[in-house]
């Protein structure tokens, strides 16, 4: 199958691209490695050194033997974007592609219209593109399960069906997200629901959970192949930042009752839940949401199992409850349904004290890179 993965530089997308290409498809990354640069905004980086993308495929061609292509540049430019169509001629496109940080979004105005204009405009290019150059392809969407928020009642897959005066419908599952990021991401599925409607593209959005991890087996055969690691407070999640936190001794820190509750996924299922997707497409005219993630836990049963582990590897860390710089429910109901993926053949990779154990490693061997002033927060909601 010949595919894109754009974003494929990315956390997400690199090691999909990589899984992807392994499993023989014809593999093509979009990517304008923006993400690169919001490191040096930030002044932040990788625990894990990266290579340059031209290193990284070429060394991908070395050890497996596959090519994976490359085009550099931007979804909101849609010449560009008209020419990777006409040359590659997809029949997925993987759509990891946006700005990612929901605090990132959250540093003021100007960094909340670019959140919006590059996620919400670039992917309004994807639908376009699909519809004119391959009206076949499918679009598999990365979107987050932060869209639905934390509801009183239990979260569906993308729909729900609502009694009204008598009257019944299945209706989009109602939203409440928490930032502009996973705003944008809002717009982003009513923009695909309404194009599949209108031009009967087929499309999948994964409403994924956070993901944790760092190998996976491709990305495992060379140094050069490794994933990024990130550990700040902006756009490092909570189990990588609590795991680099211990890593240099600092205290592990929760954000107000530590209560808050999330879904999260392991980076070995994000890429095979990208398989499933592809080989399983939505029909013409669909638009298909699956519930992207394995397992939840609350942030204080998190950053308690990262400190069991890091004193068994002898480090002594304490877990310490800061100011919550978001607005957000702390303590609530969760309880999220996920077998799409399930039924069609995902077997979870389930968060283990040697998954743990694995990334905390990694974080220590490398622990000289880690910027100790970038673990706490430095952006609030308010």
């Amino acid at each position: 199958m010949r595919i894109i993965v754009a974003g494929g530089d990315g956390f997400c997308g690199w090691p999909t691209a990589l899984y992807l290409s392994k499993q023989g498809h014809d593999v093509t990354i979009v990517d304008n490695l923006v993400r690169r640069k919001y490191d040096d905004e930030l002044r932040s980086n990788s625990v894990t050194p990266i290579a340059t993308l031209e290193d990284r495929v070429a060394k991908w061609k070395e050890v497996s033997g596959k090519e994976i292509k490359t085009f550099i540049g931007d979804l909101n430019h849609y010449d560009f974007l008209s020419e990777v169509f006409r040359q590659t001629e997809p029949e997925a496109f993987v759509h990891f592609a946006e700005q990612r940080s929901a605090p990132y979004s959250m540093i003021d105005r100007e960094h909340a219209v670019y959140t919006q204009t590059n996620n919400v405009m670039g992917n309004l290019n994807v639908l376009y593109a699909i519809k004119e150059f391959a009206p076949e392809c499918h679009l598999i969407k990365l979107g987050t399960m932060g869209e639905y928020g934390t509801p009183n009642i239990d979260i569906e897959e993308g729909y729900i069906e609502i009694e009204h005066k008598g009257r019944k419908d299945t209706l989009p599952y109602p939203k409440q997200p928490g930032s502009f990021y996973h705003l944008s991401k809002v717009h982003d599925s009513h923009n695909i629901m309404f194009a599949c409607k209108i031009w009967g593209i087929r499309a999948t959005d994964l409403n994924q959970g956070i993901v944790y991890g760092l190998h996976t087996a491709e990305t495992r055969l060379d140094p050069m192949l490794v994933n990024r690691v990130d550990y700040d407070g902006v756009f490092g999640t909570a189990l990588n930042r609590f795991v680099n936190q211990a890593a240099i001794g600092h205290d592990i820190t929760v954000y107000g009752s530590g209560g808050q509750t999330r879904a999260f996924l392991n980076i070995e299922d994000t890429v095979r839940c990208v398989e499933i997707a592809a080989e399983n497409p939505a029909d013409q005219g669909e638009f298909r949401v699956f519930n992207q993630f394995t397992e939840w836990f609350s942030v204080q049963d998190l950053a308690e199992r990262v400190q069991k582990i890091a004193k068994e590897e002898g480090l002594d860390t304490q877990v310490k409850k800061i100011e919550n710089p978001r607005i957000e429910n702390e303590d609530h109901y969760y309880n999220a349904v996920n077998t799409k993926l399930r039924d069609l053949g995902l077997e979870p990779h389930l968060l283990t004290d040697d998954v743990i154990r694995d990334i905390l490693r990694t974080a220590v061997e490398n622990k000289n890179r880690i910027i100790e002033e970038n673990v706490l927060p430095s952006i609030t909601w308010k």
